[in-house]
């Protein structure tokens, strides 16, 4: 694969840090990094989840943190050994692992729930209202008489 170089765009362009920060991330690969398996979906116009299975987790050993447009989720299994058993095979992964989504502009995290094994993570996009599209009526120039009130107000 081949390196870009985004040196040039840094010398040229004001603001626009965290969209060559974030391209430059996506020219990195990835590792191969495949746990735990995820699922996103689309839950309505506004509305995102993702789907995290992570058999073996509770809780406890699950963080959550939303900074700066990114999601990260960790998990750490603490090993309890009683004594008691002896583990002959080892096929339920436990394994430590830290997963980062990029969140798109104003996408916030809703809240999280875990239930038989996946971890729920509800996302919403909450528009400004700056940035929702309004109507825009437009006036004639005749037939609605608010000219004519301007004009007697004016004299």
């Amino acid at each position: 694969m081949r390196h870009v170089d985004f040196a040039p765009l840094y010398r040229s362009t004001v603001g626009f840090d965290r969209l060559v920060s974030m391209l430059d991330g996506l020219s990195q690969p990835d590792n191969g990094q495949t746990y735990p398996p995820y699922n996103i979906e689309r839950t309505g116009e506004n509305a995102y989840r993702v789907t995290m299975a992570v058999a073996g987790f509770d809780e406890t050993e699950l963080s959550i943190e939303s900074r700066e447009n990114t999601l990260t989720v960790k998990g750490e299994k603490v090993e309890k050994e009683d004594g008691s058993t002896e583990t002959l095979y080892r096929g339920i992964a436990g394994r430590a692992f830290e997963r980062r989504f990029q969140l798109a502009e104003h996408v916030e995290v809703k809240g999280a729930s875990l239930k038989n094994g996946l971890l729920h993570i509800d996302l919403v996009r909450v528009i400004p209202e700056a940035m929702k599209p309004r109507k825009i009526e437009i006036a004639t120039a005749a037939g609605n008489g608010n000219e004519k009130q301007i004009e007697a107000a004016a004299a």
